[in-house]
């Protein structure tokens, strides 16, 4: 799941990796083991795996895709792209390599490129939700907030229990105005069970956007010690004099 909330910690760049012979690893590795390292939050891991996979196969995209997104979330953003970019120059109309690339380019604050690489995502694949959430991101983040709803609303069309298209457009709605709109939609997804920090963190902007930041710190209350709480509302008032 994507929110628009992007946050990015930069490393030290690594090259997208092939080869390491004496890698431990370097015997028979499967993508499965890749999976299972990324999942657990072990993406030197995952890193290692693939390695030797393209040691045998430089071409094979699932172990390229891996390394990329294990690469990304490290913070290695330029060696990430470079996976993601080898995908496409096996499979150019590859929804995974795509999608990929343009979440780097999303966490590298180039809006504009992220955008072209969703929309060319989406023009493979018109049923591609995920590209459909990434390109609404990609559209709030540059204020073009009807356009992000529109992307949002088709995302939900097609997959109508996507949680982030539809926390994304709650928060979309809120940025552009549409508190009571926002907070329809924000209050019952917070509300849920299964519901983590984020949505309500969501929810709290809605309700600052709203004028309401009595309630909004005590939803933050829940998650964040009370200096952080002070310094999210801070925050999210800010976002009410940019939003207008």
């Amino acid at each position: 799941m994507r929110w628009l909330a992007v946050t990015v910690s930069l490393l030290a760049a690594a090259g997208c990796e092939n080869t390491n012979r004496n890698s431990p690893l370097a015997s028979a590795p499967d993508l499965r083991i890749a999976d299972a390292a990324l999942s657990s939050g072990l993406p030197q891991t995952a890193i290692e795996v693939t390695r030797a996979i393209l040691q045998a196969d430089p071409r094979n995209t699932g172990a390229l895709m891996r390394q990329g997104d294990a690469l990304a979330s490290m913070g290695s953003l330029d060696a990430a792209e470079e996976c993601y970019q080898r995908v496409l120059a096996i499979d150019p109309h590859s929804g995974d390599g795509l999608r990929g690339l343009g979440r780097v380019y999303l966490a590298m604050g180039q809006t504009h490129d992220a955008e072209t690489t969703f929309r060319k995502a989406i023009e493979s694949a018109a049923n591609d939700t995920a590209a459909l959430n990434d390109l609404g991101i990609t559209l709030d983040l540059q204020d073009r907030h009807d356009e992000a709803q529109a992307a949002y609303t088709a995302a939900l069309t097609r997959e109508p229990q996507m949680m982030a298209a539809k926390v994304n457009l709650g928060l979309s709605l809120a940025l552009a105005g549409a508190t009571d709109r926002a907070l329809s939609i924000l209050r019952p997804l917070a509300s849920e069970p299964t519901a983590d920090g984020r949505v309500r963190q969501d929810l709290a902007v809605a309700l600052t956007l709203a004028g309401d930041e009595s309630q909004a710190g005590k939803i933050l209350s829940a998650d964040l010690p009370q200096d952080k709480v002070s310094a999210a509302l801070t925050g999210y008032a800010a976002l009410k004099f940019s939003a207008k």
